[in-house]
């Protein structure tokens, strides 16, 4: 089963190209590792075995000042769980709106050296994820 952690360079491009324009809302779906794996990052792990959930809070807990910062904001964090209409094997067990104010705050939050510090608790808590970049429809 294929896992979607990153962006890659060709998802990237085309975000980028999409040329948006205005705020843009970023529908992230989440489904937690049951243990942490901070393999890839262990000075950011904990003393004892965390969830996969603890650990995406604590990488939440460390994002928001950097969110702000660059004019974003979080709009919505929620449980997930099975789709009413969807894969009945298919379940996130988080779903997250994020707002920022144009593509290039966005880009600048996500390169933001401070922010990409902690990013070893957002690898550490996910198993997998969806990241869904959208932009207002306006409707008369």
């Amino acid at each position: 089963m294929q896992r979607y952690l990153e962006p890659t360079q060709v998802s990237g491009r085309a975000f980028v190209m999409r040329g948006m324009s205005g705020p843009i809302v970023m529908l992230n779906l989440l489904r937690f590792r049951a243990v942490a794996d901070y393999s890839a990052a262990p000075e950011l792990a904990p003393a004892i075995p965390i969830s996969g959930a603890a650990a995406f809070y604590r990488y939440i807990e460390h994002s928001l000042p950097y969110l702000h910062e660059s004019g974003g904001e979080l709009l919505f964090l929620g449980e997930g769980g099975t789709f009413l209409i969807g894969p009945a094997n298919e379940r996130w067990d988080m779903a997250m709106l994020v707002r920022q104010r144009s593509v290039e705050s966005f880009l600048a939050f996500a390169s933001h050296e401070a922010y990409l510090a902690g990013m070893g608790h957002r690898a550490a808590a996910l198993e997998d994820s969806r990241l869904l970049p959208l932009s207002a429809i306006e409707i008369e």
